[in-house]
């Protein structure tokens, strides 16, 4: 094999988020008395979430805080009078339990069994955990390895560090990053000097610049070029 290590992303790469997503949301609203809340709030909540994950990204905003600060912005916005501590404490507990492995997950993941398989996640640490700990993937990664526990987030340096420190990998050409996103996973395995994977099912213009290593389309692909 080309690859002796692949270190994979969670969301809407292993497993489905944005269903995970819509689930937990469409409960969560329910559960605060609005059972259209998810077909009226949807839209902007996304608008509101992604510019925030965003700044995570750049550093300029830390996990704990996005968890909240999103859910203020959007009952802000709408004039909802719903405490946005709460509404995210529930949110994320009905999270941890929407688990939807992307087509092919299992399957890659089983045929890879001879290389290291490893987690390098965004996420926070309980829902990721109890996702991964509740699929056919729970005992399949040497590592999992997620920013709110690590201290640092992808594209960051530190998180890599932190990653090949735990893995005692010395050989960086024998690592490979797949995800879905351009500039957190991709970004950061080109920042750190390893191969990278662009998990592009919907077919994205790629329209920021960012070079992946390879593209690839189903995750069956990946077979290929490991």
């Amino acid at each position: 094999m080309k690859y002796e290590t692949i270190l994979f992303d969670v969301d809407d790469t292993l497993f489905d988020f944005s269903k995970s997503e819509k689930n937990a949301l469409h409960k969560t609203f329910v559960e605060f008395g609005l059972p259209t809340g998810l077909a009226d709030y949807e839209a902007n909540y996304k608008e509101i979430s992604m510019m925030l994950w965003r700044d995570l990204e750049q550093g300029l905003i830390t996990l704990p805080k996005l968890g909240v600060e999103r859910f203020k912005q959007l009952f802000y916005t709408n004039e909802l009078e719903i405490n946005a501590d709460k509404f995210s404490c529930v949110y994320l507990g009905y999270l941890g339990k929407e688990i939807h492995p992307i087509q092919g997950a299992v399957e890659v993941c089983d045929k890879l069994s001879g290389c290291r398989l490893s987690i390098i996640t965004n996420g926070f640490k309980d829902v990721q955990i109890s996702r991964i700990g509740g699929s056919p993937l729970s005992n399949t990664f040497e590592h999992i390895f997620i920013s709110e526990e690590v201290g640092f987030q992808k594209p960051e340096k530190g998180i890599f560090d932190y990653a090949f420190s735990k893995l005692q990998i010395t050989d960086k050409e024998k690592v490979l990053i797949v995800g879905d996103s351009l500039t957190s996973d991709i970004q950061g395995g080109i920042n750190y000097g390893i191969d990278t994977c662009w998990f592009n099912p919907h077919y994205k213009e790629n329209k920021i610049g960012i070079k992946p290593t390879y593209e690839i389309h189903e995750l069956t692909d990946l077979l290929e070029i490991v």
